[in-house]
């Protein structure tokens, strides 16, 4: 993995998480309830978490490793993603009920790449 890659894929997913979390606020905030708003906003934050990670990842090529990447990468598709789905195709009326399990995966995805980074600072 380059670090060319690890930095663009770090600065997407952070401009999309501005830009998902100004829809909430904005957009959604009207037919969203409160409950599901902050879902939404748990996603966003999760999202822009990891985003900056992998930002320092690209920066210092001592922690930047395939692994890492895959792990916050794949956490965040998982995990965000699948919230922001449960939660639009709620208010549609068609909730995909097959989403919420996936969060959780990309959740220990986030906890993996965090022990990644723990073992490789030793």
């Amino acid at each position: 993995m380059t670090q060319q890659i690890i930095l663009a894929t770090g600065a997407l997913f952070g401009m999309l998480s501005v830009i998902l979390g100004a829809f909430g606020a904005h957009a959604l905030k009207k037919i969203l309830s409160n409950e599901q708003l902050h879902s939404f906003e748990v996603g966003v934050k999760y999202q822009m978490y990891h985003a900056i990670v992998l930002l320092i990842l690209g920066l210092n090529s001592n922690f930047t490793t395939k692994a890492i990447y895959r792990c916050f990468t794949t956490g965040i598709i998982l995990f965000s993603f699948s919230i922001y789905g449960l939660i639009l195709s709620d208010v549609k009326g068609k909730k995909l009920k097959f989403l919420g399990p996936i969060a959780p995966i990309g959740g220990l995805l986030f906890v993996a790449g965090w022990l990644l980074i723990l073992v490789n600072a030793f």
